[in-house]
């Protein structure tokens, strides 16, 4: 509870921070007024949302989606952005009056000084109100923007070349849906198309690379119906994600375990395919605060002590760091996601995917191995930045070597 404190006084005193500051650029009431309704309205907004997930009631499922983005944005994305500007801004600022403050007892001609004031004042009320408006104006843009992105995702085809492939496995093709996080932000007819895309990819398999929810359990029957609902010639199968295990691990697992969903939990399954024997490990998220990366790669080693060598393997590993572990061992193919893509980046190379992760998108070529990198079809964070939601769709080809 003292780190939840801390959060809270951090979140309102940024916010208070920005009012004080707002409130000195717009003088004239009017607008000031606006804007402290604005501040209210996101306070507010922040304290109900956050009853809300220590209650278990599900705040956020009580107001429209447009004001939980609009929540979000600001207080994950715009308002950090403002703090640091002002951080970075307070020496100018200090600079500029203290210059001011000599500059108006030197200054010899009151009268004309004083004409010079009203006149300048007069511009200064403009660009403060021009400064205090635009972070708002921005957050409201930026959920219009994220609106639109929530209803949309593309597919994203791969083809993939995997030495020595059995030959009765040339063109087997597999639909990843990846990071679907039915709840806040992903819900409604998004999910229908999500469902309806899959089943006409008529692939071979579905694969299911983890956070079937966002967080919220009380989503998770919804995102089971959804996973019934798709297609797939040999089989439907699902992994867990972090996401997953946000409001209660245990609860979740049991409760994918129990309804005949094929969930792997730390498990493989052979699966006949046109028939060859394809192997699927599924690798349970790796619970650890510590060196992540040597935990998964701990995980993955002891998972693939299941492996058949007559099987052709496949691991699915909701964190793409495992695909380290699994190259080391020359597991031909590793599918993964988590990452969205990077969620905010420049371009395809600059940004938080490269920042935070090894692999973040796409597919990579490690000696015989391949990694497949989703960038998710649902959302956890409302606004996407060159990472588009996506369904991936895989075919793999026989390279002989």
């Amino acid at each position: 509870m003292s780190f939840l404190f801390i959060i809270i006084t951090i979140v309102v005193s940024f916010n208070a921070l920005w009012w004080i500051v707002s409130s000195r650029l717009s003088r004239h009431s009017r607008w000031r007024h606006l804007l402290t309704v604005f501040m209210v309205l996101q306070v507010s907004g922040f304290l109900w949302l956050l009853l809300g997930r220590l209650s278990r009631s599900g705040g956020d499922r009580f107001l429209p989606k447009f004001a939980v983005t609009a929540l979000v944005l600001w207080h994950m994305l715009v308002l950090p952005i403002l703090v640091i500007l002002l951080g970075l801004a307070l020496p100018i600022v200090l600079a500029i009056g203290l210059a001011r403050f000599w500059a108006r007892h030197r200054q010899r001609k009151p009268s004309a000084a004083a004409t010079e004031s009203d006149r300048t004042l007069s511009r200064r009320e403009f660009l403060g109100f021009a400064s205090a408006a635009v972070p708002p104006l921005v957050t409201l843009s930026l959920t219009g923007l994220a609106m639109q992105q929530l209803n949309n995702f593309r597919v994203r085809r791969f083809t993939v070349p995997i030495e020595n492939l059995p030959a009765d496995l040339d063109g087997m093709t597999i639909a990843q849906v990846s990071d679907m996080h039915v709840g806040r932000f992903t819900s409604g007819q998004v999910l229908s198309e999500v469902v309806r895309v899959t089943n006409e990819l008529r692939s071979d398999l579905v694969l299911l690379t983890g956070d079937l929810i966002n967080d919220d359990l009380a989503y998770l029957d919804h995102g089971m119906e959804l996973v019934r609902a798709m297609q797939a010639r040999f089989g439907i199968y699902l992994i867990e994600g972090n996401h997953d295990l946000i409001e209660n691990g245990i609860e979740f697992e049991r409760r994918v375990k129990a309804s005949g969903i094929p969930f792997l939990l730390d498990e493989s399954t052979i699966v006949s395919i046109r028939g060859a024997p394809v192997q699927l490990f599924g690798l349970s998220w790796t619970r650890t605060r510590q060196n992540r990366d040597l935990a998964i790669a701990s995980s993955v080693s002891q998972l693939l002590t299941q492996r058949e060598s007559s099987a052709f393997p496949i691991l699915l590993a909701h964190h793409p760091h495992a695909f380290d572990a699994a190259a080391q061992v020359s597991i031909p193919l590793t599918i993964s996601g988590h990452t969205h893509g990077g969620q905010l980046m420049l371009n395809e190379q600059v940004g938080f995917g490269p920042a935070i992760f090894r692999y973040w998108s796409g597919l990579y070529t490690r000696a015989q191995s391949k990694l497949i990198v989703s960038n998710g079809v649902g959302n956890w964070f409302p606004l996407r930045i060159n990472a588009p939601a996506e369904i991936v769709h895989l075919t793999l080809v026989r390279q002989v070597i």
